[in-house]
């Protein structure tokens, strides 16, 4: 108890001293990763299951995912913008993982002009994240997580580099069914500026609570994100809310909503379905597939597909 104390108190700290306002960028990090977590409304951090992609939003949750465990991840934004990703896992001792990840967000080709709109040419633009997480089981009931970022923007002749850190807790009772997150999401700063003016990152404070029903097969999902973003006179666009079917052990549906990004595509017909999130998953033996729709921008929807393998 007293190692969950202290993680809590460095994680009380960091958010103290990083959840400023201000003008922020690497919004890319934004962008869901796991198929399972985008279903159930975006950005959840309770849910348990053994599912790699899950780390992205809580390194705590790493020590549910089996060891050696190989992902993928693709992921349809923005007109020609895609995301690729990968991850590796693996066990440390009885109590220990690790996992190391990448990440790359490709804008593709654009024009680029000088001040008088005359073109020049076309330059490539990407946004790229490279990680390294460990997670620890302080008991059978308390986890903690650390992973480390090295970011890196690349717009045509600019460029950027930043280090961030995601600090989670996770508490889970099995025999009741209850799991509840804590993560403090890119805590950190920029060494090297896009341009002259420097940006922090998108910090960000999330709280989630998951119960698993126990005469159905159901899980409810809440979730409490952007605190340090609070919106006192909307406070239900901070929560977003999911549930999970189970028709087998080995297949999951999940349907979330989100109050803010359906407020925030009320723009002519962007609206239509705007804030919902849908989902589905099948594990068979060693190798698992996830697949989320969800809008996430008034000019397009959005496709995830993530592939997992236990070696």
């Amino acid at each position: 108890m007293r190692k969950v104390v202290l993680v809590w108190m460095m994680l009380m700290a960091a958010v103290g001293g990083y959840a400023q306002a201000g003008d922020t960028g690497y919004q890319f990090l934004r962008i869901p990763t796991s198929a399972h977590s985008a279903a159930l409304g975006g950005n959840n951090v309770s849910a348990i299951e053994d599912d790699a992609t899950l780390m992205f939003a809580n390194p705590a949750l790493l020590p549910n995912v089996s060891d050696k465990t190989l992902n993928l991840n693709y992921t349809s934004y923005i007109a020609s913008t895609n995301k690729l990703s990968a991850s590796f896992a693996k066990a440390s001792g009885e109590r220990g993982s690790w996992a190391v990840g990448a990440m790359l967000l490709n804008y593709g080709d654009m024009v680029e002009t000088n001040e008088n709109f005359e073109e020049l040419g076309e330059f490539s633009a990407k946004d790229i994240n490279i990680q390294g997480g460990y997670s620890y089981l302080f008991s059978d009931r308390w986890a903690g997580g650390v992973q480390a970022k090295v970011l890196m923007s690349d717009y045509g002749e600019y460029s950027s580099v930043a280090l961030g850190v995601d600090l989670g807790l996770n508490y889970y009772d099995g025999d009741h069914g209850w799991s509840v997150g804590l993560v403090a999401q890119n805590l950190g700063g920029q060494v090297d500026a896009l341009y002259e003016k420097t940006e922090s990152l998108p910090c960000n404070v999330v709280v989630g609570v998951s119960k698993q029903l126990a005469n159905a097969p159901l899980r409810l999902s809440w979730t409490f994100d952007e605190l340090t973003d609070w919106d006192e006179k909307k406070p239900i666009n901070h929560m977003s809310f999911g549930l999970d079917f189970f028709p087998s052990n080995t297949t999951w549906l999940a349907v979330g909503y989100n109050p803010r990004r359906a407020n925030e595509m009320k723009v002519a017909d962007s609206s239509k379905w705007a804030g919902f999130s849908i989902g589905a998953g099948l594990g068979i033996k060693k190798f698992k597939v996830g697949l989320a729709y969800g809008k996430y921008h008034v000019a397009s929807s959005s496709v995830i597909v993530n592939l997992s393998y236990s070696l």
